[in-house]
């Protein structure tokens, strides 16, 4: 039990010594959604107290509009505003006009991309796209970061993202083959992993072959994980378990891996 104790205490002593040089980022979680509202005030002072920005991406307009209101409270809040592709139907013209009117407030366009999951007939399918590039359109103009969904439809994204020039692009939860994360990396996209690396033997792998430049961290809450996390909704407090489980796999030092995850983080929001 003593032995326990001693890990952790070391484990929290190292994120306290880096905490005060380094800058963790949750590259994709959803704060917009209801799950946080009523504690969202806890959320954001864990955040301060842990030295964690998050990028907060949206569903719709209606939490994008959240979004943009909790950017605006907190600057550890950096807003991504979109339509997911599981909303395909939602108001393209109203978030065209949301994008434009606050492209000097956002730090970037997400959640966007195609998911056929969510696709029942062709004119689901042709929607999907129609979304997909219209968004697309506006990072290019405003040359805003991306963070994609692109479950089981990477290779159809790759192929229109070559239409588009768009410098910085995270495919979120790569969930892909080792073919597909070397296209990935060939075509400059950043990737993310998740609290699901702790315990994913397949995620550990493709971390191990991800160039070291374009990794990201994230926990796309309030997504449940399970495991050592006992089906608990994503939280910001995940994050360091994260740097730390990739840090192991990497064979690089706890701090090593921060200093790594914030100048990728920062390359990735152009900042």
């Amino acid at each position: 039990m003593s032995k326990k104790i001693s890990l952790r205490n070391r484990f929290i002593q190292t994120i306290l010594k880096v905490k005060a040089m380094t800058w963790l980022y949750d590259s994709h979680i959803h704060l917009s959604d209801p799950y946080y509202e009523y504690d969202l005030n806890h959320t954001i002072k864990g955040m301060e107290n842990m030295n964690i920005k998050a990028c907060c991406v949206s569903m719709d307009n209606i939490t994008s509009k959240r979004t943009l209101e909790l950017g605006r409270n907190s600057k550890l809040v950096l807003p991504f505003i979109g339509i997911h592709p599981e909303r395909a139907n939602d108001d393209l013209d109203l978030m065209i006009n949301l994008i434009s009117e606050n492209q000097q407030h956002i730090s970037g366009i997400g959640e966007i991309g195609l998911d056929p999951t969510y696709v029942k007939s062709n004119e689901d399918n042709n929607r999907q796209i129609f979304l997909f590039e219209s968004l697309l359109s506006l990072a290019e103009k405003f040359q805003k970061p991306i963070s994609i969904h692109s479950r089981k439809s990477l290779d159809e994204i790759f192929s229109i993202i070559t239409s588009y020039d768009i410098k910085h692009m995270l495919l979120h939860w790569f969930d892909g083959s080792k073919k597909q994360l070397q296209k990935a990396m060939d075509m400059d996209f950043f990737v993310s992993y998740g609290p699901v690396l702790i315990y994913a033997n397949d995620k550990q792998m493709l971390l191990s072959k991800t160039s070291e430049a374009k990794i990201l961290v994230e926990t796309d809450g309030p997504v449940k994980f399970s495991k050592c996390f006992e089906m608990k909704s994503g939280q910001i407090s995940f994050i360091p378990s994260v740097v730390f489980c990739a840090s192991k796999i990497l064979g690089k030092s706890y701090d090593e891996m921060a200093s790594l995850l914030e100048e990728n983080s920062k390359s990735f929001l152009r900042i």
